[in-house]
């Protein structure tokens, strides 16, 4: 009681706290970050904290973690469609290839190698076409061509993914659609010639393609086609 008006001096007791310092927003993210089990702790303050919101106005923390929830678990789902839309197709791809091989190998002649490589990879892959040009005999590319096309796309690599010139396109596919291609040089010595497959898609064909597949048919080439085509 003060001595002179007989009041309590309520004022007097709390006026130390007045002076101290609130938290900074940044302490108080701090401390959340460093105590993630808080509002496990305190789960009746989930509801109470009341977030600003484009299309419903003010909604709760806990109504926009379930609604963030929800969004990652639809995208995770659509990922997951789509990995295994990949993995069918690479798996019809590969038993596609494995097949072939099998096929190639029972080819007698140039001739059957070409109308299996056209039957397989147009029917079952929907791919342009598929063509054989061989560096020697009436149906060659000429030498210097040969030397320049080699040169130009085959220059580290025994294989080449993308899109050709007009030029390119007419000497390998001539009127068969070739917006985009997967060419491989064939022989062991690069000797051979190229095995072109084109699609009439320009994306489908690109550089950072994986050569597996075509690596094995490019094995399975070398040994059939040196004793077929006289070399």
């Amino acid at each position: 009681m003060s001595e002179v008006t007989g009041h309590s001096s309520a004022t007097n007791i709390v006026e130390p706290f007045d002076n101290t310092p609130s938290l900074s927003v940044e302490e108080i993210r701090d401390f959340l970050l460093e105590n993630p089990e808080f509002f496990a702790q305190h789960p009746d303050l989930l509801e109470k904290i009341r977030l600003p919101h484009e299309q419903k106005g003010s909604v709760s923390l806990v109504e926009i973690q379930s609604d963030q929830l929800r969004k990652k678990v639809r995208h995770l789902t659509h990922k997951l469609n789509q990995l295994v839309t990949i993995a069918k197709q690479n798996e019809k791809i590969y038993r596609v290839y494995t097949d072939l091989n099998v096929q190639l190998l029972r080819c007698e002649s140039v001739a059957e190698v070409q109308f299996t490589l056209e039957d397989v990879l147009q029917e079952r892959l929907q791919l342009s076409s598929a063509i054989i040009k061989s560096f020697k005999g009436p149906h060659a590319i000429p030498e210097l061509q040969q030397r320049l096309f080699t040169e130009k796309r085959f220059k580290n690599t025994n294989f080449f993914f993308g899109r050709l010139s007009q030029h390119e396109r007419q000497l390998l596919f001539g009127e068969n659609q070739a917006e985009s291609v997967a060419l491989m040089l064939l022989g062991d010595n690069r000797d051979i010639g190229i095995l072109g497959i084109s699609s009439s898609d320009a994306s489908h064909f690109t550089p950072d393609m994986d050569t597996l597949l075509l690596q094995q048919l490019q094995q399975v080439l070398n040994i059939i086609l040196p004793e077929m085509m006289g070399y």
